[in-house]
């Protein structure tokens, strides 16, 4: 090894035990965090705010030697994309120090310690992310992509917690003061996002490891109307052919019919539409159902009422789309359909720049 690439690998290798410490050091101030508002111990609580500060001037000074290694050795490739993930890691160590602050700062204000079932949420909750985001710093640390690989889905686990633990604090609410309450929600909130920062670490670990990128997110979407013969599918169908890469489009029912309207046939066949493996399904409205779409798009006025329990990280739309039936519009029923159709291809286009941006496909 020459002495120049000596000199390169022990500045990377400075540079990944600082990155590591960093991320020990804000792993303990969430727990320290936690630990103190459980406790009602308002000194630690403090300590841990104070705490953030030497952690972000180290985190700065990372970043200063992150500059210098850049001017120094003029990296390409993999060097370049360590560098340059280094940086990114530290945007996401600083917010998690961050959280540890607002965990601390809200158990200040807390009025009581929280229930014993809720404080046990909180404990678990801690200790789950915590042991993610610890894995995810070792497998930056020992430059292992295969652990970084393994603990990406990890934080699937935390996200139902969360979710479990978030409805029963709003059960367990009405017995809280109302800032409490607000208080322990901000908590649970910012636990769960130590575990999406823990997963951005792994994505970071893999870009400088192999060049891997994180893929276009493709999302989960459900359109309910009440027979799924026809609208419904419709949408699907349309969805698919604008927007192949970018979602996976199925439809319900919650009266659902027998098979598909003859009309479905028509129009598809007009607008050159996909309609194989299309068909009438019943609504599943249980959560652990519906918590699998990002969104689920009502497209009739009634649609929504047979789904009262929207899951936390679902978003429910009802989209106003003429009517099949008009008998004041003296037109067809060819002509309601294709100016239904015409509605929804506009508002699936908006719906998926909105999420995907322009690029969309």
């Amino acid at each position: 090894m020459s002495r120049y690439e000596e000199r390169l690998a022990a500045d990377r290798s400075e540079i990944r035990t600082r990155v590591a410490a960093v991320g020990e050091r804000v792993a303990r101030a969430v727990e320290d965090a936690v630990d103190a508002l459980l406790a009602g111990d308002r000194a630690r609580c403090y300590a841990v705010v104070l705490g953030d500060l030497p952690i972000n001037r180290e985190i700065r000074a990372i970043d200063q030697r992150c500059h210098a290694f850049v001017a120094r050795h003029l990296p390409s490739a993999g060097h370049l994309r360590f560098v340059s993930s280094v940086l990114q890691l530290n945007i996401a160590l600083e917010r998690i120090g961050d959280y540890a602050v607002t965990i601390a700062r809200e158990g200040v204000k807390l009025m009581a310690p929280p229930p014993e079932v809720i404080a046990s949420d909180i404990r678990d909750l801690k200790a789950e992310a915590t042991a993610i985001l610890r894995q995810a710093v070792r497998a930056f640390e020992e430059q292992n992509a295969e652990l970084a690989r393994a603990t990406k889905p990890q934080t699937k686990q935390i996200e139902r917690h969360y979710a479990d633990t978030f409805r029963r604090l709003t059960r367990e609410g009405d017995e809280l003061p109302l800032a409490d309450a607000f208080a322990l929600l901000m908590v649970f909130s910012r636990i769960e996002r130590v575990s999406d920062q823990a997963k951005n670490l792994c994505e970071e670990t893999l870009f400088a490891l192999t060049g891997e990128t994180k893929p276009p997110k493709r999302y989960r979407i459900l359109f309910v109307d009440a027979r799924d013969t026809l609208i419904g599918p419709l949408a699907v169908a349309l969805a698919r052919k604008a927007f192949p890469a970018s979602g996976d489009y199925t439809s319900a029912g919650f009266q659902a019919g027998d098979e598909l309207a003859p009309e479905l046939e028509a129009i598809a066949e007009k607008l050159s539409l996909d309609t194989s493996g299309l068909g009438p399904s019943p609504l599943k409205a249980d959560r652990e159902t519906l918590e699998q779409f990002h969104v689920i798009v009502c497209l009739t006025p009634d649609a929504s009422r047979h789904i009262p329990d929207v899951p936390y990280a679902t978003v429910l739309l009802e989209w106003d789309l003429p009517k099949l039936s008009d008998p004041e519009a003296g037109d067809g029923l060819d002509a309601r359909l294709a100016e239904i159709a015409k509605r929804l291809a506009t508002e699936i286009q908006e719906l998926m720049v909105m999420m995907r941006g322009e690029e969309a496909e």
